[in-house]
């Protein structure tokens, strides 16, 4: 059971690319790739409003910058809560983590969530105490009781080098700990972001404003990492809206984008891949936007 609707035909449709896509040279493809993809009959959609389909759609996979995303949503609650001031540093960090994907900003906010600093190694209790305190954000995705989130981990500062000290212990000796997501737990919380329906409009849409992107060509050739040439942002058409928030490392590459293409209602697609040939092929994934993007259309 998932927060959307079953439609068969795209689920037909999504394996036939997925099984085009390997044949071109993609091997392991359908092993190495998640995906959730929704669309939406109603231009202002509600919550579990779309109908859609997936593809591992409940694997956990490292997220890479993509959890980037949860981080925002929670220093949003603890400021609606009153756990942490809202000030101009505090948007700052949060604009720097998303629009610019900045690693430094993450460690920021994410200390700021959490209580928590990086330093050198923590003797023994010291350290146990650390991570019940870096852990507050899975504590808090556990309290949702959305199914999509089950077997989550979110309590990973994102590097350009890599941690050291204390951060590079907690990830364990072969990175058990590392950050790990679903498309389909991503899928729902962009789209509680997007619709508005669980969180407060004060909340959402100062994050809506973050995520939103630029097709605009000139605008995209200024900026080598506008999280759209390479990622699903780049097989729409320029006159469509766009939010989303993507992840690039060696080994990963990830988006999440909400679009709105001219004429058309929103859709939704989430897209996670594994080993360093996904990370580098630049086509993939705005192919699937395109041909997703062109279904919608033909119905």
């Amino acid at each position: 059971m998932t927060f959307y609707r079953q439609d068969p035909e795209m689920a037909l449709c999504l394996k036939g690319l997925l099984d085009r896509y390997e044949k071109e040279g993609r091997s392991n493809l359908h092993e190495n790739i998640a995906i959730t993809w929704i669309r939406y009959e109603s231009p202002t959609p509600s919550t579990s409003s779309g109908y859609g389909t997936g593809w591992n759609s409940s694997k956990n996979l490292y997220p890479a910058s993509v959890v980037k995303i949860v981080y925002a949503l929670a220093t949003e609650i603890w400021i609606k809560r009153n756990l942490i001031l809202e000030t101009q540093e505090v948007r700052r960090a949060i604009n720097e983590m998303i629009a610019n994907s900045n690693n430094d900003a993450t460690s920021y906010i994410l200390d700021l969530l959490t209580g928590t600093t990086s330093g050198p190694s923590l003797e023994n209790k010291s350290f146990q105490a650390w991570k019940v305190q870096r852990r507050v954000i899975n504590e808090w995705l556990e309290n949702m009781e959305w199914p999509e989130l089950k077997g989550w981990n979110c309590c990973q500062k994102t590097w350009n080098e890599g941690p050291f000290g204390r951060e590079k212990d907690f990830y364990e000796i072969k990175n058990q700990n590392r950050n790990s997501m679903t498309t389909n737990g991503t899928a729902r919380i962009f789209e509680s972001l997007m619709t508005k329906d669980k969180w407060s409009l004060v909340e959402t849409k100062k994050l809506k404003d973050i995520f939103s992107r630029s097709l605009d060509l000139h605008k995209r050739k200024e900026d080598s990492e506008n999280q759209i040439d390479g990622f699903l942002g780049e097989g729409l058409p320029l006159a469509s809206k766009i939010w989303s928030k993507a992840g690039l490392m060696s080994e990963v590459r990830n988006d999440v984008a909400w679009w709105e293409a001219p004429n058309q209602s929103p859709m939704l697609l989430v897209v996670f891949t594994t080993g360093e040939n996904l990370a580098k092929d630049r086509f993939l994934l705005p192919a699937l936007s395109s041909e997703m993007n062109k279904l919608a259309i033909s119905r």
